[in-house]
């Protein structure tokens, strides 16, 4: 089923907080998607929608076919959205399959645009001869690098002996087009953008992810692989990338190290090759965590990979992993794992920062998408204790984070939240202490954990806050000092 209305207006309306001022150009483009009218469809009006695919070398040049009906070259391989095309994604791509013989395993996604388009097109396509009125015409570009080292030859030669020339992209023929291009600077160098995590434990297990089935909708839906996911343009490095979408999927999983192990070669829904990056890290913890995606995780050793429904590769990557990394001949001691019996276990202690302005509206910092615990979602200027007092803590955590100065003197302990995060994982004491008194103004001194502060109203909080700071804010305005969450 080709894509919906919604679906393309999303696209465009993401095209246009890149290039804001080609709204006016896109209008009747944007009216016609609110309209009952299937834009997808060859009918010229009242707008008329292709996708073309916009190659590039190694060397950095644009593949330019000539088109079957001029002696023309025109600036790259165009589509139709036929009704078994997924995306405006995969349209583009099988016009390279239509008008270049390039199959979409040859090429890959660029960093800087990912998967979305690089240009949209206007031009007027002849109209309906009943009324003899011209349509216009929107041809929504993406760009993909060759996956392959050399050119493949053009599948398509015409009469002269070439129906195809690799330009530079300052020769690009479309003005629009060309000036995109050099703006983004693409080389023509494949990279990853996708990120991955080789999670494995001192006694040579790994950890695996069963995804949902969805075939079709999920990249290796069904089967059992490895966390992690695609780049984002909010991204800022893979790691980022890791991180974020580990936050997404196990928000209670906590890597703390986490090393570049290797990039390997997967395919993607619409067969794309996709270049990932894999890194690996340790866990000593349990497989009973919160999931947000898929079905379940669960540890496994090298010897029950043969049992699972597996990409081969990703087995040869896992079986690789653990030849140059044999288990520990005495491995770490495993953290002691809260079952709910009433056995003794430690628990955790952390700190939290209350400050309220002058209005009454209390400090929340939007923590980092790629942070190892709740990205993207606000949250109070915490940490967790080390060998230290719990207010020397706090005062160092808030000086850290938001450069603020606190004296011990002006703090109360105004809320303890005691907190189970998870099955299986160990309790938190969440001590959350109000301050009185600071010294200076808010600032963002770690972005790589917070993105920006502000004050919010008590009764207007934001919808993603982490669940125990909602409930802990909440009981201080109403005098209670103790709650517990999860148990």
């Amino acid at each position: 089923m080709s894509p919906s209305s919604t679906a393309i207006r999303r696209i465009v309306e993401a095209y246009l907080g890149r290039h804001p001022g080609e709204r006016d150009a896109l209008a009747e483009l944007l009216a016609a998607l609110d309209r009952p009218v299937d834009a997808t469809a060859r009918t010229p009006l009242p707008v008329h929608i292709t996708c073309s695919a916009v190659v590039i070398d190694r060397q950095g040049r644009a593949l330019h076919v000539r088109h079957p009906a001029t002696v023309e070259l025109v600036h790259t391989p165009g589509s139709h959205i036929e009704p078994e095309a997924r995306t405006l994604l995969a349209a583009a791509l099988r016009a390279t399959v239509e008008g270049a013989g390039i199959a979409p395993g040859a090429l890959c996604l660029t960093r800087q645009m990912l998967g979305s388009p690089i240009d949209i097109d206007v031009h007027d396509v002849a109209g309906s001869p009943s009324d003899g009125e011209p349509a216009h015409h929107y041809d929504i570009r993406y760009v993909f690098y060759l996956a392959v080292e050399e050119p493949p030859t053009i599948a398509r030669p015409d009469e002269e002996g070439s129906a195809a020339q690799w330009l530079p992209q300052a020769e690009v023929t479309s003005p629009t087009l060309r000036a995109k291009l050099l703006a983004a600077r693409l080389d023509g160098q494949p990279e990853p953008v996708n990120a991955s995590v080789l999670i494995y434990d001192a006694t040579g297990r790994y950890l695996l992810h069963l995804r949902d089935h969805k075939p079709g909708v999920i990249w290796e839906s069904g089967a059992f692989a490895l966390l992690g996911g695609g780049r984002t343009h909010e991204d800022l490095s893979l790691e980022g990338t890791l991180m974020r979408e580990l936050s997404e999927e196990v928000p209670d999983l906590r890597l703390e190290d986490v090393m570049p192990y290797a990039v390997e070669a997967a395919t993607s829904i619409d067969g794309l090759s996709v270049p990932v990056q894999i890194f690996a890290g340790r866990w000593r913890g349990t497989d009973r965590l919160r999931l947000h995606e898929g079905v379940l995780l669960r540890w496994f050793t090298t010897d029950d990979l043969d049992r699972l429904r597996l990409d081969a590769a990703t087995r040869d990557l896992i079986h690789r992993h653990a030849a140059e990394n044999p288990p520990d001949s005495e491995p770490d001691a495993v953290p002691p794992v809260w079952d709910g019996s009433n056995e003794a276990v430690l628990n955790g202690i952390g700190v939290h920062l209350h400050l309220e302005d002058s209005e009454g509206r209390v400090l929340l910092g939007l923590r980092h998408p790629g942070s190892k615990y709740a990205g993207n979602t606000w949250h109070y200027p915490a940490g967790r204790c080390e060998q230290e007092p719990a207010l020397a803590c706090l005062v160092r955590e808030a000086l850290e984070e938001t450069g603020l100065v606190i004296d011990p003197a002006d703090v109360e302990l105004a809320h303890v939240a005691h907190v189970v995060d998870a099955a299986g994982v160990l309790p938190l004491m969440q001590l959350v202490f109000k301050a009185r008194r600071w010294e200076g103004v808010p600032k963002v001194l770690e972005p790589d954990k917070c993105l920006t502060w502000k004050w919010w109203p008590r009764h207007e909080l934001p919808d993603r806050i982490v669940p125990y700071t909602r409930t802990a804010i909440a009981a201080i305005s109403e005098g209670h000092r103790y709650s517990q969450l999860g148990w």
